[in-house]
């Protein structure tokens, strides 16, 4: 199960660019003012929250190609799944306080496991049309949870040590010259772990609330 959301988190923190495929224009401008792992987590855990109740409202009456918008908001689900999962992943490679929102994270993935498998059992007639992006989302819930309630310091443990063996079997390919490139970027990239987490652009900063 580990082995499908590694093959996410190992991409770290999603850029808001790529955001935008999953999150609306005013949810992707509040992950950006939650900077920390432990306020930016439960803003994705509402998120969440929000795909599950729209597809339960869409399930309570019939329209025309409401199969359609079903499957989407479900892949919208599965892809805040996998967010929280990168976050929550980079702040332990990183060091930043996650805890809290971990937590936060793995109690509402409970909820929404039992949620996706209630939905799973019902007969609705344009079923077939979003059955694989419900498999998905609670494929994706279920290898979310396992890894979230997991014991922390063990899991960070193991996130430092698979990168490490990455490091060593990366440096195994390359020239002398290259390690030292790669490893002068690492030592920066060090020199900004004390810095929280951020999806702004270069240059952009929190616009002032109203």
């Amino acid at each position: 199960m580990k082995t499908r959301i590694l093959a996410f988190v190992l991409a770290a923190c999603w850029p808001a660019s790529a955001q935008r495929d999953f999150l609306r224009p005013d949810e992707v401008e509040l992950v950006r003012e939650a900077q920390e792992p432990d306020v930016r987590l439960p803003l994705y855990v509402k998120f969440a929250r929000e795909r599950i109740r729209m597809v339960e409202q869409m399930l309570a009456k019939e329209r025309p190609g409401r199969g359609a918008l079903i499957r989407q908001t479900l892949e919208e689900y599965t892809r805040i799944i996998e967010a929280m999962d990168a976050v929550s992943e980079d702040a332990l490679r990183r060091g930043w306080p996650a805890a809290k929102g971990i937590s936060a994270m793995a109690s509402a993935e409970k909820e929404f496991l039992a949620a996706l498998e209630k939905l799973a059992k019902t007969d609705a007639p344009d079923l077939p049309v979003y059955r694989f992006a419900l498999e998905e989302a609670i494929l994706a819930t279920r290898d979310s949870l396992e890894i979230a309630g997991e014991d922390l310091s063990a899991r960070e443990s193991e996130v430092r040590a698979r990168e490490e063996r990455e490091r060593k079997e990366r440096e195994a390919q390359m020239r002398p010259e290259e390690i030292e490139a790669r490893r002068a970027a690492e030592k920066k990239e060090e020199e900004q772990k004390k810095k929280v987490p951020t999806l702004r652009r270069p240059g952009e900063t929190v616009p002032p609330k109203k």
